[in-house]
């Protein structure tokens, strides 16, 4: 899953987003609020983590824009401000949890896995598709009961499918959420990797259907 993270003090950046990125995310970062007010309205994220104390733009405002634009994805905001004025501005404003610095990166990933359970999995654990199983919390596949080995493209691709059950999703919305905004997205590439996760799902009774011209779509087949 892909998520964006705005913290404009970079040690402190880095060292959260190699966290997230070692647990499974995708993670983009920015540094300035303007940039990422364009950002969150733009691409497509499953959650972002938002400094208070950005530049230019401040991340309340940040986030009065996100959610008046009508965007629904979970929010984390960030602050040094421990204030409870402060959190409940936050959370009035649509804010979905608050975390004070200085923090345990161990809580912050608790915090996000909650958020995307809650949002992507709908408050469950798991996610199922005939045989396979998405678990959440290990962020890790199985098929048949057994570890499904996959590459993080791979993973990806299978995630995006299985938190969206009876959607079609094109090409370029599987590239939004396997590509960081520093890669270069490849439509074409996805391709590939649908061919190679199908290939790990062979005798099972989950398949990747193709909607020639709109995308592809992840079912269970009966019998």
């Amino acid at each position: 899953m892909r998520i964006l993270l705005v913290e404009d003090h970079l040690p402190l950046a880095e060292s959260v987003a190699q966290a997230l990125r070692g647990s499974g995310l995708t993670v983009d970062v920015l540094h300035d609020g303007v940039v990422a007010a364009h950002a969150l309205i733009c691409e497509d994220y499953a959650l972002a983590i938002l400094d208070v104390g950005l530049p230019r733009l401040d991340g309340f405002e940040v986030l009065a824009r996100l959610r008046g634009s009508g965007k629904t994805l979970p929010v984390l905001m960030l602050t040094a401000r421990g204030e409870v004025k402060d959190r409940v501005y936050g959370l009035n404003l649509g804010a979905d949890d608050y975390l004070a610095k200085p923090f345990e990166l161990a809580e912050l990933e608790a915090r996000v896995k909650a958020l995307l359970r809650r949002s992507v999995l709908g408050g469950e654990q798991q996610q199922h598709c005939g045989e396979l199983v998405y678990d959440l919390g290990t962020q890790r596949f199985t098929l048949r009961g057994q570890p499904l080995a996959l590459t993080s493209r791979e993973q990806g691709v299978l995630e995006a499918l299985i938190a969206r059950p009876g959607r079609v999703m094109s090409k370029e919305q599987l590239a939004d959420q396997i590509f960081g905004l520093d890669e270069a997205a490849s439509p074409d590439a996805i391709e590939i990797y649908i061919h190679r996760v199908r290939k790990k799902l062979e005798g099972s009774d989950v398949r990747i259907v193709t909607f020639r011209g709109l995308g592809y779509l992840l079912e269970a087949v009966d019998g």
